[in-house]
């Protein structure tokens, strides 16, 4: 079982390591400073000390003397985000939404309120949310009858749904969540890989990296999502597509997810993942996940930053 980091900033106080280590860079304050557990994560701390044991017990005498550098690690070769959920929260307020948008327009008598789609959310893919819901309720009056017909139906539907999210993101109804944009431009600016990898369409994502995250982060990125691969997560292979169309060894990605099951596909690839939690995901199980917090976060409430990706990458490789 993975070790995991969980971090919730209403409660959160420096742990014993970090007060530890305030007792130890304070001998001498003028020379060095407590390191807060945000900005400790993900370095390295190198700790020189040329006193002699009989100097450390006499540390009220001045003469003492510390130094403490902190070095970060490498970054990851990659970083891959999940997209709803982690670079904007869509689910609630936009793909639900525009599904029960398109319910109404064709006349199909079908909503799904926001519990609901909790629950529906479970199942990766919009094409197969809508089919696992019709298999199990029964399907609409208007639906088709053979197989075929249904399958071509159901992306009738979703393409239309497509349409109406595309028509939320491109108004900019729904920002893009803390810190995403300050984590993705450390990572490009240390060269580092950036990909999305999503269950949802393509054509979605993309609207999403270039209207929210603008056309100049956009061309520096990859986008894996929708039917790029023939199964969907919790099945590991949209990141196992990702890291080979990328040229990166899989142990040196990270992933940010907000899911079950996109820490299933994840940890399936045999990569790292933090989770930043999710309205509709905020109770699910992520034991298994490296670290878990409510979201990346911008200064000064900063959550995490690309030096504590790479930590989790070097703690592999020391493992």
């Amino acid at each position: 079982m993975a070790s995991s980091v969980i971090y919730s900033p209403s409660t959160a106080a420096p742990s014993s390591s970090h007060t530890k280590l305030f007792k130890i860079c304070n001998i001498k304050q003028q020379n060095a400073k407590f390191i807060s557990p945000s900005s400790f994560l993900g370095k390295n701390l190198a700790i020189s000390n040329d006193l002699n044991t009989k100097k450390l017990r006499s540390m009220k005498k001045r003469s003492s003397l510390v130094n403490c550098s902190v070095s970060p690690p490498a970054p990851p070769a990659a970083l891959l985000f999940d997209c709803d959920g982690v670079l904007v929260d869509t689910e609630r307020d936009g793909h639900r939404v525009s599904f029960n948008d398109t319910f109404t327009e064709r006349g199909l008598g079908v909503s799904w309120d926001v519990d609901l789609y909790g629950e529906l959310l479970k199942i990766g893919g919009g094409k197969e949310r809508m089919t696992a819901y019709f298999n199990q309720v029964g399907w609409p009056e208007k639906a088709p009858s053979g197989d075929a017909e249904r399958k071509e139906f159901v992306a009738s539907l979703h393409k239309r749904k497509t349409e109406l999210f595309m028509a939320l993101i491109e108004k900019k109804l729904l920002p893009l969540r803390p810190g995403a944009a300050k984590l993705i431009d450390q990572a490009l600016a240390k060269g580092v890989k950036v990909a999305v990898c999503s269950t949802s369409n393509e054509k979605a994502v993309s609207a999403i990296v270039s209207c929210l995250l603008g056309p100049e982060r956009a061309e520096k990125m990859q986008i894996f999502a929708g039917d790029v691969v023939p199964r969907k997560k919790p099945d590991p292979a949209i990141y196992t597509l990702a890291s080979t169309t990328l040229g990166v060894d899989p142990a040196s990605c990270v992933v940010v997810e907000d899911s079950a099951i996109g820490l299933a596909a994840a940890k399936a690839a045999g990569m790292k993942c933090i989770v930043t939690k999710s309205g509709y995901t905020a109770e699910e199980d992520f034991e298994n996940a490296d670290a878990v917090f409510d979201c990346i976060g911008d200064p000064p409430e900063e959550r995490f930053d690309l030096d504590f990706c790479g930590s989790l990458v070097v703690k592999q490789y020391a493992s």
